[in-house]
């Protein structure tokens, strides 16, 4: 791990992000008190959220096109700048008459990261070498936890001690801050795309994109290797969906809990994530990226089995607890094991658009896990579709440890890569 850090154009970004996604939190706490306090209604509180869902559903596949074209670190520094700027017009919100401009902010906020978070992915193989690259993305899901540790606690504190106008500034700074770590960054962000004929008009231009964005797809769909992974990856998304609506009624129906018992177990879930970063930091040079998933998702699974069944045996809510701090464990290697691999076996040149796609597909499936929860819910119980979303993971594991090795077998003898240009 340390000698990943010791990379200094990874360190520069790896310090920018985590400062970043600090001052994400800080914002993700804040604003939607404020909208309540100002609404005194759940409906318009819930529209923040689906005002920053539909970017991802709208373009994020085809941000992806664009990403591969542009140098990948200047998109992330723009992206940085306008992020900042765009929080500004929370400065004039005072009364639910202004709700509207924070829909908007959301929007715009959220369309952005549709070009910045593929962006992120696709440059971080220029800042380590290969056998860092497991453990680079293991320090960033690092970041992750940390800054949703300690955010949430700054987000408050700020908010209540200042208002929300120190929060729209502490975020706004802490864009910039990455934006500066960035563009110190010595390795080059350019992508070289060949066989590209030059357009000379608006009509013709959106015909590339169309041709390139669908050529992204193609590749995704007759690359093995590539769908595999994908597939594996959306059981994940789809469980979050189900989880993130009917994890919260499990706490207050099954433990008789509320607001501080979910902080508690959102805590030490953040902590268990903090755990399995420095753990997979240290081995992550060694470890086999098939075997991280396979064996991962089970423990993954079967920790959320246990965690979602123990009061069945255990009155103790501190049980629950210590499980979900395990369950982050084998989470953040799902998760920095999927990244890497692609970052793997993706072309550098399609890299973009292979996120752009992830990103489109993690919004929708969690969109219909949501839905799913929210129609099965009151019908299965809580208990029920938790199970279920835990046992999914279990079969992940075992369909990467089944399906993995001879996708990436075939991907080696070269019979699942296409030619880009045909």
């Amino acid at each position: 791990m340390i000698a990943t850090l010791r990379q200094r154009d990874f360190f520069l970004a790896w310090v920018g992000g985590l400062v970043s996604m600090m001052g994400d939190w800080v914002m993700y706490i804040a604003l939607p008190i404020y909208v309540y306090q100002l609404t005194d209604s759940a409906l318009a509180t819930s529209g923040m959220f689906v005002a920053a869902l539909l970017p991802a559903l709208l373009i994020g596949s085809v941000a992806g096109v664009f990403v591969d074209r542009w140098d990948r670190k200047q998109t992330m520094i723009v992206a940085n700048l306008l992020l900042a700027l765009t929080l500004l017009p929370l400065l004039a919100v005072r009364s639910a008459d202004g709700v509207w401009v924070v829909y908007a902010v959301g929007f715009a906020q959220s369309t952005i990261s549709q070009f910045s978070r593929p962006a992120e992915g696709a440059l971080l193989p220029r800042l380590v070498s290969a056998e860092h690259l497991l453990t680079a993305n293991s320090l960033n899901s690092l970041n992750n936890n940390l800054a949703r540790l300690l955010g949430p606690a700054v987000g408050g504190t700020v908010m209540g001690q200042f208002g929300l106008s120190a929060v729209v500034l502490v975020d706004a700074v802490s864009f910039l801050f990455a934006a500066g770590m960035i563009a110190l960054i010595t390795a080059s962000g350019r992508v070289t795309i060949t066989g590209v004929a030059v357009i000379g008009d608006t009509e013709r231009a959106w015909r590339r994109v169309r041709r390139e964005w669908l050529d992204g797809l193609a590749l995704i769909r007759r690359d093995r290797a590539i769908s595999v992974v994908l597939c594996l990856q959306s059981t994940g998304f789809l469980g979050e969906g189900v989880f993130g609506v009917m994890f919260v009624i499990w706490v207050g129906e099954t433990l008789g809990g509320g607001a501080r018992e979910l902080g508690w177990f959102m805590s030490a879930q953040a902590v268990g994530g903090l755990v399995g970063g420095t753990l997979l930091g240290y081995a992550g040079s060694r470890l086999s990226t098939v075997q991280l998933l396979g064996f991962g998702g089970i423990a993954f699974g079967l920790l959320d089995l246990a965690l979602f069944n123990f009061p069945l045996v255990f009155s103790s809510i501190w049980i629950g607890i210590a499980l979900i701090m395990l369950v982050g464990v084998p989470a953040i290697g799902i998760g920095a094991g999927f990244t890497t691999l692609l970052q793997s076996i993706v072309r550098d040149d399609y890299l973009g658009r292979v996120f752009g796609v992830m990103g489109t597909t993690s919004a929708l499936l969690r969109l219909v896990g949501t839905l799913i929860a929210g129609a099965l819910g009151g019908v299965l119980g809580p208990v029920v579709l938790l199970n279920i979303q835990g046992g999914s993971y279990v079969l992940m594991g075992l369909l990467a440890l089944i399906m993995l090795p001879a996708a990436l077998a075939d991907l080696q003898r070269g019979a699942a890569r296409p030619d880009p240009q045909t």
